[in-house]
């Protein structure tokens, strides 16, 4: 393999996206910015959190928080991935150099699974995995896709329910560990 010609088309390429990035920020900038879509996302990241805090199962924060955070990292993860894939996109994104929508990775994902792990928590998980993909595949992204926020390219609702399916079920389970050493020395 010749590296020196796969570093100059990689620094090229890079090259031409820090353009993009930069064209993208200042069309962000001009159009997004302070929009009612850009408020929306904005109060859509942090409301969610603020009511969350008030109406939580106050002895169950930290697993509930380690729980979001598994949520968050996959939903960052797998929008990442079919950002940069080409299957789906976002527009009026709350951070324009990010290409997931915010609200949903980090706030309305991971709040939505912790609060149903919180209803009726001996209920079946598979049912309530069920409810939740089908709520987040044929509500929530249709709604956000009407606000055209959300730009399927290649992609269909129905895809997302089986992901969604397991995001529940592997949040269950990691909300249910208990396996926590002390740190105490």
């Amino acid at each position: 393999m010749n590296n020196d010609k796969y570093i100059s088309l990689v620094d090229k390429n890079g090259n031409e996206i820090e353009k993009l990035i930069s064209e993208k920020i200042d069309i962000w900038r001009e159009y997004v910015l302070f929009s009612e879509l850009w408020w929306l996302g904005v109060a859509l990241s942090i409301i969610p959190w603020i009511i969350w805090f008030f109406i939580r199962k106050k002895d169950s924060t930290d697993r509930l928080l380690y729980t979001a955070l598994f949520v968050m990292v996959v939903s960052l993860c797998l929008d990442v991935l079919g950002d940069q894939l080409g299957v789906w996109g976002y527009r009026f994104n709350v951070i324009p150099v990010l290409p997931t929508y915010v609200p949903w990775d980090i706030t309305l994902m991971p709040l939505t699974v912790i609060i149903i792990l919180q209803i009726r928590p001996g209920a079946n998980p598979l049912i309530k995995a069920l409810i939740f993909a089908v709520i987040s595949s044929y509500l929530a992204e249709p709604f956000f896709h009407w606000l055209q926020i959300y730009n399927l390219k290649h992609w269909r609702y129905s895809y997302s329910v089986p992901i969604q399916i397991v995001i529940y079920l592997m949040a269950h389970y990691i909300s249910k560990r208990n396996n926590f050493a002390s740190l105490n020395e």
